[in-house]
C-alpha cells in the first residue's frame, strides 16, 4: 500500500491579498498575508481532506520562510522536502481581491530553486499522484527537476496531474511554454485549465473543440476546462464529454485559490475511485466553499462531510 496520496511540486510563496474588494493594486491600501502558491494550496487542501500530501518546494531562509513552514505544519502537510535557500528570499505575490480574475504582481525569488535531491525515487514510488503547475515549470532549475521527476513518476506507475495556470507575466515566452507543456503532457497527466488560462496561452479566444483537441493531441486523456459562472466541461478520450452547471453563489468573497480548491476536490475524488461526474461535483463543492471565504478554506467546518 502506498502511504503518500499526492506529491505536489512547485511554487510556495506568500500571497499578500488586497483588503478592498474589486480595487486595482494601484489603489489598494492594505494587504493581508496568506500562504500561497498553487501546488501549496493543493497540498494544504488535500491535507484538510484527510489525504497525506507531500509538498516539494523552496522558500527563503527568512521570516517569511519560517511562516511558510509553520503554516504548512499546522495544516499537517509533510514538509520534509521543503528546501530553504541561503541566497534567495521567499517569493511574494501581491494580489488584488476580486470577484473575477484577480490582478497580481509577482516578486519571484526562491520558489524556482527546486532540485532533484528534494524528490528521491523512493518517495515517488510511495505516492499515487504527482501534481505540478505551469507556474512551476516556467523557470529553471525547477522546470528541469519537475520534467525529470515526472518521467520517473510515470515509469513508477503514478497518475500525473497539471494545472495549466499560464500567465505571460510569469512566463513571457509563449512558444517555450508550449514546448515544455508538450514534454510534460507526453506523460498523460490529468489536465486542469480555465478559459482565462487558455486565452493567455494562445493570446486569443479559442473554441472548446480547439482546446480539447490541442491538449488531447499532446497526450492528455482527461482534460478539465473550468468556465467560471458558466460551469465545467471535462473531455475524456475514453468516456466522452461531461458538462456541469456552476453551483450558484449569492456572494463571491475572493476568487484567489478557487481553481486550486476545485482541482484538489477533483484529485481527491479520483483517489477515492469516483467517476468523472462525481469528481466534477466534489470539485465544484470545494471551490464553492473557497469562493465564499477570503484566503484559505475555513478552519471551523468539516470539509470532507460537506463535499460528500
Amino acid at each position: 500500500m502506498k502511504s503518500i496520496d499526492i506529491i505536489s511540486i512547485g511554487e510556495v510563496l506568500i500571497d499578500f491579498i488586497g483588503h478592498e474588494v474589486n480595487t486595482s493594486i494601484n489603489r489598494t491600501k492594505d494587504y493581508h498575508r496568506f500562504l500561497g502558491g498553487s501546488p501549496t494550496n493543493v497540498a494544504v487542501n488535500a491535507s484538510r481532506l484527510g489525504l497525506n500530501a507531500v509538498l516539494v518546494a523552496s522558500c527563503g531562509q527568512d521570516g517569511l520562510g519560517d511562516y511558510v513552514v509553520r503554516k504548512l505544519k499546522s495544516n499537517n502537510v509533510n514538509t520534509s522536502q521543503i528546501r530553504k535557500s541561503e541566497s534567495a528570499p521567499t517569493s511574494v505575490i501581491f494580489v488584488s481581491k476580486s470577484t473575477e480574475t484577480p490582478d497580481f504582481i509577482p516578486y519571484r525569488q526562491a520558489d524556482c530553486e527546486i532540485f532533484e535531491t528534494q524528490l528521491p525515487d523512493e518517495i515517488i514510488a510511495d505516492a499515487k499522484i504527482f501534481h505540478t503547475t505551469c507556474f512551476a515549470l516556467s523557470k529553471n532549475p525547477a522546470r528541469q527537476t519537475i520534467l525529470n521527476r515526472a518521467k520517473k513518476a510515470k515509469e513508477l506507475g503514478l497518475k500525473l496531474s497539471i494545472d495549466i495556470n499560464f500567465s505571460e507575466r510569469i512566463w513571457p515566452n509563449r512558444e517555450e511554454a508550449k514546448q515544455v507543456l508538450k514534454e510534460y503532457l507526453a506523460n498523460d497527466p490529468l489536465v486542469k485549465l480555465s478559459e482565462d488560462d487558455c486565452y493567455r496561452l494562445f493570446s486569443e479566444v479559442k473554441s472548446e473543440d480547439y482546446i480539447f483537441e490541442y491538449f488531447h493531441n499532446l497526450g492528455a486523456t482527461t482534460i478539465c476546462l473550468t468556465k467560471g459562472k458558466n460551469g465545467v466541461v471535462v473531455s475524456d478520450l475514453n468516456q466522452g464529454l461531461f458538462f456541469q452547471k456552476a453551483i450558484h453563489i449569492d456572494e463571491i468573497k475572493d476568487t484567489t485559490g478557487a481553481g486550486d480548491a476545485f482541482w484538489t476536490g477533483f484529485l481527491y475524488a479520483q483517489i477515492e475511485g469516483k467517476n468523472l461526474n462525481e469528481s466534477i461535483t466534489i470539485a465544484q463543492k470545494l471551490a464553492t466553499i473557497k469562493l465564499q471565504n477570503v484566503g484559505r478554506l475555513p478552519d471551523n467546518i468539516n470539509i470532507k462531510s460537506i463535499i460528500e
